[in-house]
């Protein structure tokens, strides 16, 4: 069993680490009801730091306080009581905010916005200028394995695919501190290592995370520290390695050794230990580590897929040789510049004007309007009609008649 480490913040506690990114002392969050009343206490006099470069994992069931605390931290909420700190500033420090990444633990996106218009939208929230826009987003599209369905709509997306472009806006604006909300959920193991994979390299970098997640292996595969919540207090926290070590237990992993080794091994530690105290397997792999390897395998002979790709490298300028990539992108746009230009044509030498362009002239179909047109050929009722004479005494005998009149 675990034991609770003491508040580090306490009365006599010393000052905090100068490499402190998040600083959190005494944290208490009281919900209301309509008329003032105390209705819950999600947060409860909470201490800890987030140090520069590490990834910092908040733990512990379902309605424990871990993303209650989150939202504070964002300036989201504001605490009842307590002192959070986010880069020596306050949460609500409008300056501050441009240096978080934050993916929620539901994507909150525009369902009618591709993948690209996506990106480029949050890019535009952090005024970023279009090319350096154009260059993340596409970097960002590869990382995430969506450049093949990047013209289709969020909306349409699974719930996986959008976990994906959410965790893309959360770093277009390459932050120095990136707050994930559940980050794996809804991944397949697949996207789940390369999520983990990421992580890590944010923290190379020397990018701070902090992970909050419900998947203790997936803690257990990045985190340096973490911090257990349970009734909105830390019940524990402190480094993985030294919270997991069973210090009452010693494990020995050697090459498979032959029979006669291990028989005198074995009667070395049974003059210490007793029988029934000493137990002897092979090592085995996690089951996420054999699965990686068997899709690995069958990788060559998978087909294409309409859904997300996996085996994605991290975007140029989450890994750092951002400039590398500006300096190759300019070669290639001075090899454009200087390459000769291909002939024009005639209609191309021509001087642009504002009006559109004369379609050219059938000479057959002019030649055919100019022919004199042929007399049409009469109709037999048209022929009736012609021969037969007009009585012109008894029209106008019919007309005088219609006029009231009588003929003389």
């Amino acid at each position: 069993m675990t034991a609770i480490e003491p508040n580090p913040h306490s009365a006599t506690a010393s000052p905090q680490p100068a490499d402190a990114i998040v600083s959190v002392r005494g944290l208490t969050k009281i919900f209301k009801d309509f008329w003032g009343r105390p209705k819950a206490r999600a947060v409860d006099g909470v201490d800890f730091e987030v140090r520069r470069g590490e990834i910092f994992g908040l733990l512990g069931p379902n309605g424990s306080g871990k993303s209650t605390t989150i939202k504070m931290l964002l300036g989201l909420l504001h605490p009842t009581r307590g002192h959070i700190e986010v880069f020596g500033h306050s949460p609500r420090h409008v300056a501050t905010k441009a240096r978080i990444g934050y993916l929620p633990e539901e994507s909150y996106l525009y369902r009618y916005l591709d993948s690209e218009e996506t990106l480029n939208f949050f890019g535009n929230l952090f005024e970023l200028p279009a090319s350096e826009r154009r260059q993340r987003t596409e970097q960002l599209l590869d990382m995430v394995g969506l450049r093949q369905v990047r013209s289709r709509a969020v909306g349409e997306f699974s719930k996986g695919m959008q976990r994906r472009i959410g965790l893309a806006q959360a770093l277009i604006n390459d932050p120095d501190l990136v707050i994930l909300d559940e980050p794996t959920a809804g991944l397949d193991p697949i996207g789940c290592r390369e999520v983990k994979d990421l992580i890590l390299a944010l923290a190379r970098r020397g990018k701070t995370v902090l992970l909050s997640s419900h998947l203790l292996a997936d803690v257990e595969d990045v985190c340096d520290r973490v911090v257990i919540y349970y009734g909105g207090k830390i019940q524990a926290q402190g480094r993985l390695n030294e919270l997991l070590s069973d210090r009452s237990a010693v494990r020995i992993t050697a090459p498979a050794l032959s029979r006669e080794t291990t028989q005198r091994v074995l009667e070395l530690i049974r003059a210490d230990v007793a029988e029934d105290k000493i137990k002897i397997d092979n090592p085995t792999q996690n089951l996420e580590s054999y699965f990686l390897d068997v899709v690995k395998k069958a990788r060559a002979s998978a087909a294409e897929t309409s859904g997300a790709t996996s085996d994605n490298r991290v975007a140029a300028f989450i890994r750092g040789d951002a400039e590398t990539s500006a300096t190759a992108a300019t070669e290639k746009v001075l090899e454009r510049l200087t390459a000769p230009a291909p002939a024009k044509s005639e209609a191309a030498s021509l001087p642009k004007t504002d009006f559109a362009p004369a379609p050219a002239v059938d000479e057959t179909k002019l030649a055919s309007l100019a022919q004199p047109a042929a007399s049409a050929k009469p109709t037999p009722a048209t022929e009736a009609k012609a021969e037969k004479p007009v009585d012109l005494d008894k029209a106008n005998e019919k007309l005088s008649s219609l006029l009231g009149k009588t003929k003389n």
